[in-house]
């Protein structure tokens, strides 16, 4: 398997020089705006109106965020497998960044996730929060005042991004981080972090999302509507670099999950220092004896070696390869063993937008099958903790590929 995890992988955010239509999310205001979703077990509801919902709002620190109570649209509290019973495929989309920068990627997944009943996970970097003319406030380590390997966003996507991040959140999709500067080469890089940077790191992503008011002086914008600093339970790094030094820092904040592990393969999860390890994995890349990482960026460092811009001659048939792979390990683990499937995505329009659309094919495809359920990571782990140990003990032996012998009930009665 090729592997672009460590120094190939240099895409995971968004670039500075985006397009200048500012292309938005929902509309102002409306503080209960996110429209019904299912609950990650297929097809998702038709929209329903706005309808006024008073909510019991708590404003939190300088009024950048809020308690608003339960999120809306979560799937019914887990339960633990019966026996015999066939475990659910889920699958987890999530995007690097998760900023909006006028190309109206964010907006359209949020629409295409309410038409299917999906839920993601957004890994919010938190300098897309931070104004530019503010950037004296970040302090990276092993780099200096303010600098950033991504590019700072203009006001009006900032505002944008509010938006989005807040429309997302009542969808019923997870908050997670992307942490900061996405600093991957050279001395500065995450890859060389110790523990205690890594703390300062995700203090100051916390506090970029928690006091974005403060920071812009913007007064016009609804909060918000989560408490941050519960929302939050995961992240994943730049690169895919760090995660050994992040780990310790994980399990003393509380984080219950990490997706930074520099590749892994369709298995079930296993913890590494009190948090699931959630890894991007190795799926079949048709055409090819290797697979590739289950990431837009690493598909396209395959098709186009790395270059954003390939010859659009070559995207029709990239889009249909990147389409096939997202199908071909989604359907490997659904037809034997019923490992999770972890698709990282970023909301860039390389080589033409062909990942985008790939994606979204993947997902109309994958929607609606029996027993798949489209969630995102905080709804997963929400899962495994309720199941019994000796269960996903028995899960874990399957390997990529293997169905159970006997199928799932004789499987699970040796357990």
């Amino acid at each position: 398997m090729r592997e672009i995890s460590r120094r190939g992988l240099l895409g995971a955010g968004l670039g500075a020089a985006a397009a200048a239509t500012v292309a938005g999310c929902g509309t102002e205001g409306a503080m209960n705006s996110g429209r019904p979703l299912g609950t990650g077990k297929g097809p998702g509801h038709p929209a329903a109106p706005n309808a006024p919902v008073k909510q019991q709002v708590r404003l939190i620190g300088d009024g950048s965020t809020a308690d608003t109570g339960r999120q809306p649209h979560q799937p019914d509290k887990p339960i633990p497998l019966e026996p015999g019973e066939t475990p659910p495929q889920f699958v987890i989309f999530s995007w690097d960044g998760a900023g909006e920068v006028g190309n109206g990627l964010f907006p359209r997944f949020l629409e295409l996730a309410r038409d299917h009943g999906a839920s993601m996970t957004f890994f919010l970097s938190g300098l897309y929060l931070l104004p530019e003319s503010r950037k004296s406030l970040y302090r990276p380590p092993n780099n200096p005042v303010g600098a950033s390997d991504i590019g700072y966003l203009t006001d009006a996507h900032l505002r944008e991004t509010l938006k989005c991040v807040r429309e997302a959140w009542y969808d019923g999709h997870e908050i997670g981080t992307h942490f900061n500067g996405h600093f991957c080469a050279g001395s500065g890089s995450v890859a060389n972090w110790t523990p205690a940077q890594w703390r300062s790191e995700v203090e100051q992503a916390v506090s970029f999302v928690t006091q974005w008011r403060t920071n812009t002086g913007w007064h016009d914008l609804e909060p918000l509507p989560f408490d941050y600093r519960r929302e939050l339970i995961g992240g994943r790094t730049p690169c895919l670099l760090g995660q050994d030094n992040l780990l310790p820092v994980a399990r003393q904040l509380g984080w219950r999950y990490d997706a930074s592990s520099p590749g892994g393969s369709q298995k079930w999860p296993v913890k590494k220092e009190g948090v699931w390890d959630l890894p991007l994995q190795g799926m079949p890349f048709p055409g090819h004896s290797f697979e590739v990482l289950s990431m837009d960026y690493n598909i396209l460092a395959n098709q186009s070696k790395n270059t954003t811009r390939g010859m659009p001659s070559n995207y029709p048939g990239w889009r249909e390869q990147a389409t096939r792979s997202y199908l071909a390990g989604f359907q490997r683990a659904y037809e034997t063993n019923r490992a999770p499937l972890y698709i990282g995505n970023h909301f860039e329009e390389w080589n033409g937008g062909i990942y985008m659309d790939a994606v979204e094919e993947a997902l109309k495809t994958m929607a609606g099958k029996k027993d798949v359920r489209l969630v995102s990571f905080r709804q997963f782990v929400d899962w495994l903790d309720v199941q019994h140990p000796v269960v996903l003990d028995k899960l874990r032996s399957l390997e990529v590929g293997q169905a159970p012998g006997g199928g799932w009930n004789a499987f699970f009665k040796s357990a």
